[in-house]
C-alpha cells in the first residue's frame, strides 16, 4: 500500500475495510469522460475503486462523466453510484471530453483534480508517481507521458508516427516542455486547474495540450510520469479526425493567443520550471526532481 502523506490543511482519514462515509471534499477527485461504454465501463471503475482502496489512505471520488451516450452506459453509471459510495455520476446533453472535464472540474472541492481514460490503457502502478509531487506541493500538475524516457507502450505503428509527429509540432510551434498532451493520465491542484479553465476554448481531444500549454506559460511546475501503455484496439477515439483537429487548435493558440497570456500567467501562482520526465526507474511515489 502506498502511504502518501500530503501537505494538506486537513488530517487524512485512515482507511478501514468498511464502507466509509465521504467527507464533503475528498482529497483527489478522478473523472473518466465516457461516451457509449456500457461494455467496459462497471468492469474498470470497479478495477479503479478498489486500487484507490488498497493503494491509499486518503478520501477519493471517481465521477463519471458520461458524454451523451447513446447506449446502457448512463444507466450503468448510475447502477455503480448505487453499489460504490464514492462514485458519482455527471451527464452531459452534449459530447466532448473537454466539455467532460471541464463541467467536473470546475464544480470540484477536492485538493487535487484528475482524469484518466475509461479503458485503464495507463497501467494504474503510475498514479502515486503522478500524486506524490501534487500532495508534497513540490509540483502543480502532473501528467503520464508514453514519450518519456523509461515509458513503456504496446501501440501500432500509424499510432505511434500520429504521437511522434504531434509532439514535434507541439514543441516546433508551442514551445512546449512536456513530450505527451494526449496521455489520458492526469491530474493537477484544484485551485491552479480551475484557474486556467476560462481560457480553454476547446471542448473536446485538444483541451489537454490546451490546458498544459496554457499552464507552461503561466509558470506552474509540471512532473512527467512515464508510464506502462497499452493501446486500446476497441478505442473510441478517431486517430485521423482528432489529429486534424489538434492541428487547428495548434495554429490556433500559435497565432491567436498573445492577448491572452497575461491573463493565463496570472492564473499560477508558483515558479517557471521546465518540464523534466521522472527517471527510469524511481521508487514508487518518489518522482524525480526537476530543476
Amino acid at each position: 500500500m502506498k502511504t502518501l502523506s500530503p501537505h494538506l490543511p486537513r488530517p487524512m482519514p485512515a482507511r478501514v475495510s468498511a464502507p466509509i462515509t465521504l467527507p464533503a471534499t475528498p482529497v483527489l477527485e478522478i473523472v473518466i469522460p465516457v461516451y457509449n461504454e456500457q461494455r467496459v465501463l462497471d468492469a474498470n471503475v470497479r478495477k479503479l475503486h478498489a486500487y484507490l482502496s488498497r493503494e491509499f489512505t486518503f478520501a477519493f471520488q471517481i465521477t463519471i462523466a458520461d458524454n451523451a451516450s447513446t447506449d446502457a452506459t448512463l444507466a450503468v453509471a448510475e447502477a455503480l453510484s448505487q453499489d460504490l459510495p464514492q462514485v458519482a455520476v455527471l451527464h452531459l446533453e452534449r459530447k466532448g471530453r473537454g466539455r467532460a472535464l471541464r463541467a467536473a472540474w470546475s464544480k470540484s472541492k477536492a485538493d487535487l483534480v484528475a482524469y484518466m481514460d475509461v479503458d485503464l490503457s495507463t497501467d494504474l502502478s503510475a498514479l502515486a508517481d503522478v500524486l506524490t509531487p501534487l500532495l508534497e506541493g513540490r509540483r502543480d500538475i502532473a501528467i503520464g507521458s508514453r514519450l518519456a524516457p523509461g515509458a513503456q507502450v504496446t501501440r501500432g505503428l500509424k499510432r505511434e508516427v500520429i504521437s511522434r509527429a504531434y509532439n514535434l509540432l507541439l514543441h516546433t510551434f508551442l514551445g512546449v516542455a512536456f513530450s505527451d498532451a494526449q496521455c489520458g493520465f492526469k491530474a493537477g491542484r484544484r485551485e491552479h486547474i480551475q484557474a486556467l479553465l476560462a481560457d480553454v476554448k476547446d471542448d473536446a481531444w485538444f483541451f489537454d495540450t490546451e490546458l498544459l500549454y496554457l499552464a507552461q506559460r503561466s509558470g506552474l511546475a509540471i512532473q512527467e510520469v512515464p508510464v506502462r501503455w497499452v493501446e486500446d484496439r476497441d478505442s473510441r477515439v478517431r486517430i485521423l479526425a482528432t489529429a486534424g483537429e489538434d492541428l487547428k487548435g495548434v495554429i490556433r493558440l500559435r497565432f491567436g493567443t498573445r492577448g491572452r497570456e497575461e491573463r493565463a500567467r496570472a492564473a499560477g501562482v508558483g515558479r517557471r520550471l521546465p518540464c523534466r520526465p521522472q527517471p527510469a526507474g524511481a521508487p514508487s511515489g518518489r518522482p524525480g526532481q526537476v530543476g
